[in-house]
């Protein structure tokens, strides 16, 4: 029956892929991973934290791990930890995944046990917003149910071939999975590598626009195209340069700020280590200079 060899193809996988499959415990919360390279164990970055992590394998075994490399805006992050004998998954041919592709799902969510799931691409190449509000240009829409602390676990084909790593659970009982492009793969290479990116940032809080624009309206200012400010942390380059909660960005490097969008372009494009940045607090228009260290 279809329905049996299905389910034995789903039974290979696991037999095959289970024991690549990693828990990522952070304190109380986490995720999942997956086994790159030797010592090497691919995450979401929102599951780890810079002082490590626990991860725990599928045998049981529990080691420490530490964030080798980072890239916090395309929420990925590699662990340094004792593998042993744990196989990597070969990389699978994501161009060749289209709506409908069958798909399997695993877990380990924060070392609570492996968990695989069967589903469907559901739509490829959605963009969604990372946990840092950066714009990732495409992901896997698939419907393999999976459990919280299933981010950073893999989505594998029925070859058992790794080509997505799940990051983002949706309501409506959707996944969203970075998939394993050739450019994802370049990153994770130079993450596994200790290299980290380190994009500039102002340190900055932002309330969606709509919010933005109900609170100008809430305390009598006029409505205006920009970013508001909601905080800045603390020690950060706006501290510096005396941005406060309440400001709206107006433009920085000369560009329109309508969407976050428009920031991170203009601090990608930007050529020194500063940047202007018109700002309106109140109804009184300034230019500030905001300065930057050199990029890591």
């Amino acid at each position: 029956m279809i329905v049996e060899d299905l389910g034995r193809s789903i039974h290979r996988v696991v037999e095959a892929a289970g024991p690549s499959v990693v828990g990522v415990v952070r304190h109380r919360t986490g995720g999942s991973g997956v086994v790159v390279g030797r010592d090497r164990v691919l995450t979401n970055a929102h599951n780890a934290a810079p002082e490590g992590v626990r991860v725990v394998f599928f045998d049981g075994r529990e080691e420490e791990g530490e964030v080798l490399g980072v890239d916090a805006d395309g929420d990925l992050v590699v662990l340094e930890v004792p593998t042993g004998g744990a196989p990597v998954p070969e990389w699978g041919a994501v161009e060749e995944v289209v709506v409908g592709t069958p798909v399997v799902a695993m877990a380990n969510p924060v070392g609570q046990g492996l968990r695989a799931t069967l589903g469907f691409v559901s739509a490829t190449r959605r963009p969604f917003r990372g946990p840092r509000g950066r714009r990732i240009e495409e992901s896997l829409e698939h419907t393999a149910p999976l459990p919280a602390g299933s981010s950073g676990g893999p989505l594998l084909d029925l070859s058992g071939r790794l080509i997505a790593v799940n990051t983002h659970r949706l309501g409506e009982g959707f996944y969203l999975a970075l998939p394993g492009t050739a450019e994802l793969q370049a990153r994770v290479r130079a993450l596994m590598a200790g290299e980290s990116p380190h994009g500039r940032r102002l340190g900055v809080g932002l309330a969606p626009v709509p919010v933005a624009r109900r609170l100008r309206r809430a305390v009598g200012l006029p409505d205006a195209e920009g970013l508001l400010v909601r905080l800045v942390e603390e020690g950060s380059p706006a501290e510096a340069s005396g941005l406060g909660s309440g400001d709206l960005l107006i433009a920085a490097g000369g560009r329109p700020l309508v969407v976050v969008d428009d920031l991170h372009e203009a601090l990608e494009e930007m050529e020194g280590d500063s940047i202007e940045v018109s700002v309106l607090r109140g109804t009184e228009q300034r230019t500030v200079t905001v300065f930057f260290g050199p990029p890591g």
